[in-house]
């Protein structure tokens, strides 16, 4: 075979992984690949190769770049680096320049990290489970089920009253941001409340202690979310912040006095809510449900208990002809000052609000114009007809 012929060797070249992270444990400082699940203890060389390897390099290549340490213990530090998918290794002429995640890069590591890591996690078989928990409570009962707060006064609410049909109601709900003058009644908000975070019932937990029903889910029956008041412009009560106790349907007093420039600090990305009645602060007290699910992934089921409690509301709201609203674009830290929470364990996750609507129109998604934008039905529904 002629010189001309012969093979060229294989160009092997390696890029740190995208999806490292570095972190304190148990007092150790490790390294893992959230992707892959791979943790390892950091040592000052491991991140010194890695950092070497922020794109697609050969080992001599990086070798140059580390200031000629010997060869022999890099190449077997990579390899075994790519073992462990630290790093990621390419014999294609052109190796891929992304990263692999795809859209979520533009997220930064935090909302990835979350993702992969709290993804594919190992269940307990359910007896076993069920084994586990009565022993943990009979040792360590799990928190109360209702947050008290110091009030500086107390008012009881009339019984939820509403009347309409699923279906209609479903079809209507939008989001407003223009509301009309008439404030909210009272009878209304105590709907709002007490068929979103009301207790309609308790069930004996034996070990677990009672244990409330809501008309939404919550993982575990856990229901870690507690709801704030931000009473504006509601007929016969004063403005001014308030906690609902969801196992009483009572309103406890916390702070005299509430504007809408408030309303709009915290949310300060949001048009025309200002403009609401009331506007509801939906908080997470967090070691509910941490004692009973200790994985990561418990964080995912207190986010989706949040969204089942928002969707209620809105329904709610529109079955009573109001214009409901929800956001997550919250000042956290201005929102969790406010109602006297420290943010970790509590923190506040979602707002939701409410007005009357203004007249003469069926939708305002627009706070500073009645216009609203045109709708058409879709094709699989005028099929149906």
């Amino acid at each position: 075979m002629s010189p001309a012929r012969r093979l060229r060797p294989v160009l092997v070249r390696y890029r740190r992984a995208a999806t490292i992270v570095c972190y304190w444990r148990d007092g150790r400082l490790y390294l893992e690949n959230y992707r892959t699940r791979v943790r390892v203890p950091a040592q000052l060389v491991l991140i010194q190769v890695l950092d070497a390897f922020d794109r697609w390099r050969t080992i001599r290549a990086a070798q140059r770049r580390l200031g000629g340490v010997d060869a022999p213990a890099l190449t077997q530090l990579v390899e075994a680096l790519s073992e462990a998918r630290l790093l990621e290794r390419s014999t294609a002429s052109r190796p891929p320049a992304a990263s692999g995640l795809g859209r979520w890069v533009s997220w930064g590591p935090e909302a990835a990290f979350f993702h992969f890591a709290s993804r594919d996690v190992t269940f307990e078989p359910p007896a076993l489970a069920r084994k586990s928990q009565r022993a943990k409570a009979r040792r360590n009962p799990p928190p109360r089920p209702i947050k008290q707060v110091r009030a500086l006064s107390r008012i009881a609410l009339p019984a939820p009253v509403v009347d309409a049909s699923l279906v209609p109601t479903l079809l209507e709900r939008r989001t407003w941001r223009r509301f009309g003058t008439e404030p909210l009644t009272l009878v209304q908000l105590a709907t709002l409340a007490g068929l979103t975070w009301g207790v309609q019932q308790w069930v004996d937990g034996g070990v677990f202690g009672k244990i409330p029903l809501k008309t939404s889910p919550s993982g575990g029956a856990r229901h870690s979310i507690e709801v704030y008041v931000v009473a504006l412009d509601v007929a016969g009560l004063k403005p001014g912040l308030y906690h609902y106790r969801g196992d009483v349907h009572r309103l406890d007093l916390m702070r005299r006095g509430a504007t809408p420039e408030e309303v709009r600090a915290f949310l300060p990305s949001q048009d025309g809510y200002g403009g609401a009645a009331a506007l509801f602060l939906m908080t997470s007290v967090i070691p509910r449900v941490e004692w009973r699910y200790p994985s990561s992934r418990a964080y995912r089921v207190i986010l989706l208990e949040a969204g089942h409690f928002c969707q209620t509301f809105c329904l709610v709201a529109t079955a009573l002809g109001l214009a409901p609203f929800c956001t997550a674009a919250l000042a956290d830290t201005r929102v969790e000052d406010t109602v006297g929470v420290d943010g970790v364990n509590e923190t506040v996750l979602y707002a939701a609000g409410v007005g009357s609507r203004p007249p003469g129109v069926a939708w305002a998604p627009y706070p500073d114009t009645p216009r609203a934008p045109r709708r058409s039905v879709p094709a699989w529904k005028r099929q149906a007809k």
